[in-house]
């Protein structure tokens, strides 16, 4: 018969002190029911976690599809608390479940790892407070020298349990929690309940500290039957959303929380090292390995720093009431006995987070050697989820092997299919798997790619978390990518650049879901230069992607056609351009008539895949180079669109060719010429660079200007001409003599280029200042005309 209530011991995760005492009642009690705070889904398989595995491991639990991916890992090391749980309880015999929600369930939105050392992000605040006032009145740095202070020395397991139980009260108080606790320890209860129901021997509980006050008094609120309780189902329709959990191998430095994980312990070796050997060892064992480290660096530690460490290390231990040195007595005393210099970063012991910027390099290698470098590895009969056979076969079909630097000619066949499966798993994220040359668009032209290819430690947990996304590994690169396009949102660049990632690994299909998601996201983006850059990088996938398998992908039709229809949007209302902005404003222009004439070439050929508004496009560029409040920029690269789109010219009711663009120049200010002729000349080089009229029309309206209006106009004037190729600039050159009757002079005299650190305005001042002293040398008669004009 069991006692009137269950033993509930509530720890800190990965906590040696806690272990012990879970071991400790375990051996005592000899339970009936060992209930641990872990994933209930887990519990059909819970005979996996005694394989034989190299510890640490993990279970990641996941769940994907209907536009949601979370997971969540549940690790465990040889001195967690849950641990022994799990390998006591068996081997005494008893029934071990596991007892929390699944990973994705709501409660654990915000959660990747179960075995977080804080209550919740909203509720943190009251138990912060109450482990501060608790820091204070101990005169102690950081939460984890307060835990250890309190609970790692080593004592008697029944007053530690008391100890225990205090602390995680005053912590807990009368705090609510949030709902996802609240919805966890309900489930939890419910367990409890269930396993007090039977009364057939003893139940001990092993969960969260901030919990454990909780469960005390909830589980005799539930009432259950006779079955096991039943987990939540998961949300959204079960058919179109995977969810599971696996084993992954794990390791010390994921478990370590200066490297940013929210996990129960920080320095996770030295922790292995105290519930190994104890205190004492444990600290000594810790100054001969970061004295070797530090040696191995070449960084100061000699024998005498290392006897100053010793000796300092025990007197603090001893000042602080401790019997033995613990972790923050060893690291001050090699702060304060191999530091040679005042630091201003926080001595990275003193609080949680990755190690901070201005930490001393020593300190740095101090921590890393507690974190440690121990991989977990799975036994081999480990169940898998299929992703990691998929990728397996689609390796070897390819006959890509993971050993070294791999060439890939992308022009044939093979080529492409080997770079397709290492574009999905550089998708994926997979570690070994580097591009180091290949094109940065997908039809950039470049004829090859090169790859280091290696099967890291790191590969195999990586791959059974992907498994989250998919089973094959073309349908898991699908998912990651539908998850990042969701992520861009309305950043367009983002997008495209997702896009142009589906190209590289030939992912053209996508959920209808995601279409109308990208196209209310495209409908969204606030600046026209974002969306035309993605309109040049999409819409030729669109039509020439065939080598990439993504010609026609409806995908990208839905995309490029939202995008021009924001463009057109963006583009007409009046805006100021920048000067950083000109470059991609001009850009996003000849994209967007790039589209027009290749959508109007489509359908003369019979193809019409896009929704494109093409009266619609014409009438704003039409607008737009009327609108006298725009900006010249855009009022000449309107109109250099609609004179570079000749077969629809009939479209519009006004002329498009050189007379437009002369009667656009014309009635512009001196300062604006320049802006607009870069327009033209950037949409419409070709129908008007070389045409003679107007070459003389801009001629005449160059030659017009005074010297002050030529000084202002300059600059722009020389940006214009600055789309012009070398050739064709010296061809208006030679136009230009020829009008001025100075074909005796080489066009050098035109088109050579100016001193790079002198400004064109400049030179434009000297020489008017120039004329101006030689007018006034002539008024005085100190020069005759006949020599100034050979000056």
């Amino acid at each position: 018969m069991s006692r009137r209530a269950p033993c509930i011991v509530g720890v800190r995760h990965h906590s040696p002190a806690c272990a012990r005492l879970v071991a400790a009642r375990v051996r005592a009690l000899q339970p009936r029911y060992v209930l641990i705070e872990g994933p209930a889904d887990f519990n059909p398989r819970l005979d996996e976690l005694s394989l034989g595995h190299q510890l640490p491991v993990a279970i990641y639990s996941y769940l994907s599809g209907d536009g949601v991916q979370r997971g969540s890992w549940t690790p465990f090391a040889e001195h967690s608390p849950e641990w022994q749980a799990l390998v006591l309880g068996r081997v005494q015999g008893a029934i071990v479940r596991f007892i929390d929600l699944p990973a994705w369930h709501d409660a654990m939105t915000d959660l990747p790892n179960r075995y977080a050392d804080a209550p919740d992000a909203v509720h943190e605040a009251r138990a912060q407070a109450y482990e501060a006032a608790l820091a204070e009145r101990l005169a102690i740095d950081g939460r984890d020298a307060l835990w250890d202070h309190l609970f790692e020395q080593d004592g008697e397991t029944d007053a530690l349990a008391e100890h225990l139980r205090t602390h995680f009260e005053q912590l807990r108080g009368d705090d609510p929690g949030s709902a996802g606790n609240a919805a966890r320890e309900t489930q939890m209860a419910q367990w409890i309940a269930w396993a007090m129901a039977r009364d057939d021997g003893e139940v001990l509980v092993v969960c969260g500290g901030y919990h454990a006050p909780a469960l005390a008094r909830l589980w005799r609120e539930e009432r259950v039957g006779e079955a096991e309780p039943i987990s939540p189902a998961p949300p959204g329709d079960s058919l179109a959303s995977r969810h599971g959990s696996f084993l992954v191998p794990y390791s010390f430095r994921r478990l370590d929380a200066f490297l940013g994980y929210a996990s129960g312990m920080s320095s996770p070796l030295y922790y292995q090292w105290l519930w190994e050997e104890g205190c004492d060892a444990a600290g000594l064992r810790l100054l001969r390995e970061i004295a070797g480290r530090l040696r191995r660096r070449g960084l100061a530690a000699s024998t005498a720093d290392l006897i100053a460490v010793h000796t300092h290390a025990r007197g603090l231990a001893a000042l602080r009431g401790h019997a033995e040195p613990l972790r923050a007595d060893w690291l001050d005393a090699v702060a304060a006995c191999l530091l040679k210099e005042a630091q201003d970063a926080a001595l990275p012991w003193t609080y949680r987070g990755t190690i901070r910027a201005g930490t001393a390099p020593l300190l740095v290698e101090v921590m890393d050697v507690l974190a440690g470098d121990q991989r977990g590895r799975l036994a081999p009969d480990t169940p898998q989820p299929p992703l990691v056979a998929s990728v397996e076969h689609e390796l070897a079909a390819a006959g890509i092997t993971l050993d070294g630097e791999r060439d890939i000619d992308l022009l044939g066949a093979q080529g492409r299919c080997e770079s397709r499966v290492l574009h999905r798993l550089r998708l994926l994220g997979i570690p070994g798997i580097e591009r180091l040359q290949g094109p940065t668009l997908a039809l950039a032209g470049e004829r090859r790619e090169r790859w280091r290819l290696a099967r890291p430690v790191e590969q195999a947990a990586a791959l059974i978390e992907a498994g989250a996304y998919g089973a094959t590994l073309a349908d898991a690169a699908r998912a990651m990518l539908e998850a990042k396009l969701r992520d861009a949102r309305s950043d367009i660049t983002a997008l495209a650049q997702g896009l142009n990632e589906a190209a590289l690994a030939g992912l053209a299909a996508v959920s209808d879901a995601l279409l109308a998601d990208l196209r209310s996201a495209i409908a969204a983006a606030p600046r026209f230069e974002d969306v035309g850059q993605a309109l040049a990088v999409l819409y030729p996938l669109y039509r020439h992607g065939a080598a990439v398998a993504v010609a026609g992908a409806p995908l990208l039709a839905v995309v490029i056609g939202a995008a021009c229809d924001r463009a057109l949007w963006l583009f007409e209302p009046t805006a100021a351009i920048a000067a950083a902005e000109v470059y991609p404003h001009l850009r996003a222009v000849a994209a967007l008539r790039d589209l027009l004439r290749g959508h109007v070439a489509d359908q003369q050929e019979g193809h019409a895949g896009l929704e494109i508004e093409v009266a619609r496009a014409l009438a704003v560029l039409a607008r737009k180079a009327q609108d006298v409040t725009a900006a010249a920029l855009s009022r000449g690269a309107a109109l250099g669109a609609l004179i570079s789109l000749p077969q629809l010219a009939g479209a519009t009711s006004a002329a498009v060719d050189t007379s437009a663009a002369m009667a656009l120049l014309g009635t512009l200010a001196a300062d604006a010429l320049g802006d607009a002729l870069s327009g033209l000349l950037a949409l419409a080089r070709e129908q008007i660079a070389e045409d003679p009229a107007f070459v003389r029309g801009v001629d005449a309206l160059v030659v017009a200007l005074d010297d002050d209006d030529f000084i202002h106009a300059l600059p722009a004037l020389r940006a214009a001409l600055a789309w012009l190729p070398a050739r064709e600039r010296g061809q208006l050159a030679r136009a230009v003599l020829r009008l001025h009757e100075a074909v005796h002079l080489p066009q050098s005299r035109l088109t050579a280029a100016l001193p790079q650190d002198v400004p064109p305005q400049l030179i434009a001042l000297a020489a008017r200042r120039e004329r101006e002293l030689w007018a006034e040398l002539q008024r005085w008669g100190v020069l005759p005309a006949a020599q100034e004009e050979t000056a």
